[in-house]
């Protein structure tokens, strides 16, 4: 099992309230309250239907909570836990209405979130034996950005950054409107503050060597070999984080990472991830 810090509620309150009203509409769940009695009970199992590893629960509680406070939410697992096909999730009871009303949400975050945290393990799993790790990017929902890398840190990953303000990452475009390494350098180090850090993209070993001389705290060594990987971890010899992107799956990435680099990146896994299949059905 994966030890991932939960998020506050707080957070995730405002994307599960969004997601809710935009299913219930104008008029609510018209279908349950046309077709379950207002008193009528049940009770639910959320199980997993496919093996991988689970992400979001609190997605799915705060789901059934803003429906109906009173619905009983009891995990059997945690964030990070690893999915057999027909492991119990969670055990969830209380007025039918209020469940059904809310099970779409919840299986959507969960589904989601699940499929981000298993894509990420299975590219951990597959480089566990490199001291490289495994890390997303800003490619992700709009609005959910903060809750898809809550999900790679549940599936063994790393988070890079979380928006333009974090860091400096000068890209190939920042480059070229520059005019080069060493302009885009220079001026980012003239505009950096103490606490902000550099990293800047480059293509080939020409554009490392260039980019080295202006000390920067990272490369981003983009679409390279792991031949040239290698002779490119080598160059950089410790001074700065050597992160590989490009064509990043399973198959691709042991090779990446005993090139030696730090990082490598792949922003499929927020953006393209299979979504994983997980169920809520009457408890036996």
């Amino acid at each position: 099992m994966m030890s991932v810090t939960k998020l506050p509620d707080i957070m995730i309150e405002p994307a599960v309230r969004a997601a809710l009203l935009e299913d219930l509409g104008r008029a609510g769940d018209v279908t349950s309250e046309g077709v379950i009695p207002p008193d009528a009970q049940a009770a639910l199992v959320l199980n997993a239907r496919e093996e991988g590893v689970l992400a979001g629960l609190d997605f799915a509680r705060i789901a059934f909570h803003l429906i109906d406070p009173e619905i009983s939410f009891q995990p059997v697992l945690q964030d990070g836990a690893a999915l057999a096909p027909g492991a119990e999730i969670a055990r969830i009871s209380g007025n039918a209405r209020a469940l059904l009303s809310g099970e779409r949400v919840a299986l959507n975050f969960l589904g989601h979130l699940s499929g981000i945290a298993s894509a990420t393990n299975g590219i951990a799993r597959a480089i566990d034996h490199t001291k490289a790790r495994i890390s997303c990017t800003r490619k992700t929902t709009p609005g959910l950005r903060f809750a898809e890398k809550y999900a790679v840190r549940a599936g063994g990953g790393a988070n890079h950054r979380f928006g333009l303000d974090d860091a400096i990452l000068i890209k190939d475009n920042h480059i070229a409107i520059a005019g080069g390494v060493e302009p885009a350098m220079q001026a980012a180090k003239a505009y950096a503050g103490h606490l902000v850090k550099i990293e800047i993209e480059v293509d080939n070993l020409a554009q490392l060597e260039e980019a080295l001389r202006f000390g920067p705290d990272a490369i981003l060594l983009d679409n390279m070999g792991p031949d040239v990987l290698r002779e490119a971890v080598a160059m950089i010899a410790g001074r700065a984080v050597a992160e590989a992107s490009g064509r990043i799956n399973a198959q691709t990435a042991p090779a990446i990472a005993e090139a030696g680099v730090d990082l490598i990146s792949a922003g499929w896994l927020t953006h393209s991830a299979r979504v994983l299949d997980i169920g809520l059905d009457f408890a036996a």
